[in-house]
């Protein structure tokens, strides 16, 4: 068979039009697809893309927790997130729910409050409810009592304010108060010891 030999300017036009040819595939291969992103992800950014979406949305929090533990001098009581001891006070009511505390005695007896979900370890989420404050936000309820901290306690586990004024008291997880004295976890060092329960002649007065 015959072969013929290919003039130099045809060979040159040959390799131009190549060149253009892979230049061309590249361009398409790198260049925005018709979702707005760029063709060819590498699974680095596959990997970046999918700990994006499987992250929770801005503003998810746990919310606030009440949770059952056992008090080494109460017994059964309930606490926040953060080991907190709730209290509730005599003076207010929980049928209908109703709570007393507000002003200086809101700041030393601050009310659990929740504008979203409450969960729950250990206790009855039926007996979970909220009820209105007079400044509009919602205190959380156990078995109708409104629920608070204790300014005295400055660390978990700590019940520096069971029994002040006589009207105080750590909650059951039933709502209920709870019997003993004040005192704190054994597993807090010396350093933590919290100072005694002030009494009503220790600027408590008026029940609180």
């Amino acid at each position: 068979m015959p072969t013929f030999a290919v003039p130099a300017f045809a060979a040159r036009r040959l390799l131009a039009v190549s060149g253009l040819a892979v230049l061309a595939l590249a361009a398409t291969a790198c260049g925005p697809d018709s979702s707005g992103g760029y063709g060819g992800n590498t699974p680095a950014t596959a990997a970046a893309t999918a700990a994006t979406a499987s992250a929770p949305a801005a503003g998810d929090s746990a919310g606030v927790r009440i949770v059952a533990v056992k008090s080494a001098t109460l017994g059964p009581i309930v606490t926040d997130s953060a080991g907190r001891t709730l209290y509730r006070f005599d003076k207010d009511t929980a049928k209908p729910s109703a709570s007393t505390c507000t002003d200086a005695c809101a700041a030393k007896w601050p009310p659990l409050t929740a504008q979203d979900a409450v969960h729950v370890t250990g206790v009855d989420s039926a007996l979970v409810g909220s009820v209105t404050r007079p400044d509009g936000t919602k205190q959380v309820t156990l078995n109708g009592w409104p629920l608070y901290r204790f300014a005295g306690d400055t660390a978990a586990g700590q019940t520096n304010g069971q029994g002040v004024g006589g009207t105080w008291f750590a909650s059951t997880p039933e709502g209920k108060k709870a019997p003993g004295t004040p005192g704190q976890a054994p597993a807090q060092t010396p350093s933590q010891a919290p100072s005694p329960a002030p009494s009503q002649g220790s600027g408590y007065s008026g029940g609180y």
